[in-house]
């Protein structure tokens, strides 16, 4: 049992065409000390290379040459050497360090060289394509067969968005899907911009929560917030969400739906603890923790997953 799921404080939310956005707000008073993977890699403390010369799909090579621990969130994609990729989980690389992190593969048509490194990308992957990878990443990992994901349904969901919002790609790149959505997208981050203190964000398309990411210190949170809702505006952008908006006690209702779960330890990559649950095949969840310090707590929801419930009186 994972009794540390973060006790957060839901703010109002903030509302664009059909997205709403509450800011999660606690009090945690020893975050821990890294830095983010974008950071990292511009600054040339980190690379991120293929494994070896013929590369891996399921896997890349970190170097940490830093002074710092690096930060790297499931769904981060990164762009370049043979395939463009996304984390299957969320990882702490220790500083001074090589690790090799379990990725997926969202481009299907390119597997040649376009640059030695990746670099950052600035996105994450929709909620839809998480939720597919949580899913089959989280019953790996409790199975003690690493954090491998189903790379047949990612590259089907990559193709899938790609027809659903018109935007072909010559090598099936979700990259090419951002790009080709990026004025639609910027008008979002415009209208829905971070919450000075906010640790965290819950995210709901219409009436549904569709993601929940929690952090240790709003200086993350900060960061990353634009970069989520990316992924959130493309899912958001296909026009089907159930009509109407979520409201603070659907996120009450989600937090408590996770806080309840059966939370089990999983083998991290690098440094910290991780821990998974679910809620049968609709609410999947993970955390990365260091020191018993919640580093990273995210969940993801199916289609169906708590529509039909009833609303609590009052």
């Amino acid at each position: 049992m994972y009794a540390c799921f973060p006790q957060v404080r839901i703010g109002a939310p903030l509302r664009y065409q059909g997205v709403s956005v509450f800011p999660l707000f606690n009090g945690f008073s020893k975050p821990v000390e890294y830095t983010l993977a974008q950071d990292a890699i511009g600054s040339g403390a980190v690379s991120v290379e293929e494994v070896s010369e013929a590369g891996s799909v399921p896997d890349l090579l970190v170097d940490n040459k830093g002074d710092l621990r690096v930060l790297f969130l499931e769904g981060e994609q990164l762009v370049g050497a043979k395939q463009d990729r996304i984390l299957n989980t969320s990882v702490l690389i220790a500083a001074h360090s090589r690790t090799k992190v379990p990725v997926s593969c969202v481009e299907r048509g390119r597997w040649q060289y376009r640059s030695r490194a990746f670099g950052a990308s600035g996105s994450h992957a929709p909620p839809k394509l998480r939720y597919l990878l949580k899913m089959s990443v989280g019953a790996s990992a409790l199975a003690a067969r690493g954090h491998r994901a189903d790379q047949g349904k990612v590259w089907k969901e990559v193709a899938r968005q790609q027809s659903a919002l018109g935007t072909p790609s010559a090598t099936g790149a979700m990259a090419d899907t951002f790009g080709a959505q990026a004025e639609k997208i910027a008008d979002f981050r415009t209208e829905l911009p971070y919450v000075e203190g906010a640790c965290g964000l819950a995210v709901a398309v219409g009436k549904k929560i569709v993601a929940i990411d929690v952090f240790d210190k709003a200086t993350t949170c900060r960061h990353l917030w634009e970069r989520l809702l990316n992924g959130c505006v493309l899912d958001a952008l296909e026009g089907d969400a159930e009509p109407g908006q979520a409201e603070v006690a659907d996120v009450e209702e989600l937090l408590r739906t996770a806080a309840a779960m059966a939370w089990a330890p999983a083998a991290a990559v690098g440094e910290g603890k991780e821990y998974r649950a679910s809620e049968g095949d609709q609410v999947h969840a993970s955390a990365l923790t260091l020191d018993e310090v919640p580093v990273h707590v995210s969940v993801v929801v199916g289609k169906e997953a708590l529509r039909s419930k009833p609303r609590p009186p009052g």
